[in-house]
């Protein structure tokens, strides 16, 4: 999700690249676009940009003001995947769902491209009212809004949680917060009340110490010792400044050096665990006394180094053992048609004992035994009377 330096990065990209470019007509909206149409036509004006936290607004200006409308201004949020692009008009990119078209021939345009469609627009140059400052733009007012606050209830939660608050920490989204942490070495389920407050008491105790140092001091003294307040401007903007911008919308190949800028975010052997909200939250180390419970954090596996890796082994051949005829038979039909062939077969032979007939496919490959002769039916007082002289030894009379 576009956090405060993409929505920085953007709005440098759109003052960069639309600065010195003419646009005319009207703006063009797509079907599904998550925001109003613009009502806004010139002949010529230009298009400005400056964000703020989550936010970035767009300026349209027509050159000629006596002539032209009256300045239209929009605010728009990117939501998981918006971003601007600049590209001619003959190759618009899928899911461009508000279009700036240049005067220049062949014309270009300045498309806001959002492919998962959370991001939205609104007309009118306000922020919205419950974000606070902005963390890299106001960083003073930011500093001031969090520690003036602390008896919120909403800084009984853990701080992890808290930094995705926007009334307070306007810009800070789920890669920022994992780096901001990680850095401190603060288990993201510590309470928040109990890490910012200790900051205040800090910030109290420096004043008290050395009431006389300059504001190159302080500011030295901040760069080797940083808290988590002032981190949460110096992080985003390392990925504001750096030198090979790591989020340019016109190189987008620059995103494995954003990769390798993340310490905690993503990396391989770092934890991970979900907060109340559903979002994913890396770390390294204990996750802290409010950690959900019935989870346990799960780790990124780590890369194998291709030096270790074992060349793979020569596949063996697969032996497969022929199956009996009559099972092949069966396999090859649905299930209920075996079942009905079964029950037939049974009836059938039922019927061939019955009468009295060899039955078929059974008595294959088998010998046959001759029937011995009846014998006579011997009468059952000679048989009582064999049995007599058997037990006396003697020759029964027959």
């Amino acid at each position: 999700m576009p956090e405060c330096p993409e929505l920085h990065l953007a709005g440098r990209f759109i003052n960069g690249a639309c600065g010195a470019l003419v646009f005319a007509g009207g703006v063009e909206r797509s079907a599904v676009g998550r925001g109003p149409e613009v009502p806004f036509r010139s002949e010529a004006y230009g298009i400005s940009a400056v964000a703020r936290g989550k936010e970035l607004r767009l300026t349209l200006s027509a050159l000629d003001p006596a002539a032209g409308p009256p300045a239209q201004d929009l605010v728009f949020r990117f939501g998981m995947s918006g971003s601007f692009r600049l590209c001619p008009a003959a190759e618009l990119p899928r899911h461009a769902h508000l279009r700036f078209l240049t005067r220049e021939s062949p014309p270009r345009a300045l498309c806001f491209v959002d492919p998962r469609r959370f991001g939205s627009w609104r007309l009118g140059d306000a922020w919205q009212p419950e974000r606070g400052p902005c963390v890299v733009s106001e960083y003073q007012a930011f500093r001031e809004n969090v520690l003036k606050n602390l008896e919120d209830r909403a800084f009984d939660k853990p701080i992890c949680e808290v930094l995705l608050n926007q009334k307070y920490f306007n810009g800070i989204g789920n890669y920022l917060r994992a780096e901001i942490l990680y850095r401190l070495k603060i288990p993201p389920f510590e309470k928040a009340r109990t890490v910012l407050e200790a900051l205040k008491e800090q910030e109290q105790e420096r004043r008290k110490k050395d009431p006389s140092l300059t504001l190159s001091k302080k500011v030295k003294l901040r760069q080797e010792n940083p808290d988590l307040l002032e981190l949460c401007h110096s992080v985003p903007m390392e990925v504001i400044m750096a030198e090979k911008q790591l989020l340019d919308p016109e190189h987008p190949d620059n995103y494995s050096s954003f990769k390798n800028w993340l310490q905690c975010y993503l990396v391989p052997g770092m934890s991970s665990l979900r907060d109340r909200s559903g979002r994913t939250i890396w770390f390294q180390g204990e996750p802290g006394p409010l950690a959900p419970k019935g989870q346990r954090p799960r780790k990124a596996p780590r890369k194998k180094s291709p030096e270790l890796k074992a060349e793979p082994e020569a596949p063996s051949p697969k032996v497969t053992r022929r199956a009996p005829k009559q099972r092949r038979r069966a396999a090859a039909k649905p299930p209920k048609e075996v079942k009905e062939e079964q029950e037939e077969k049974e009836v059938k032979e039922e019927q061939e004992e019955q009468a009295g007939r060899p039955r078929k496919g059974r008595a294959r490959g088998r010998r046959t035994a001759s029937a011995a002769p009846a014998s006579p039916e011997v009468p059952q007082s000679v048989r009582r009377s064999r049995r007599a002289s058997a037990r006396r030894g003697t020759d029964p009379a027959v």
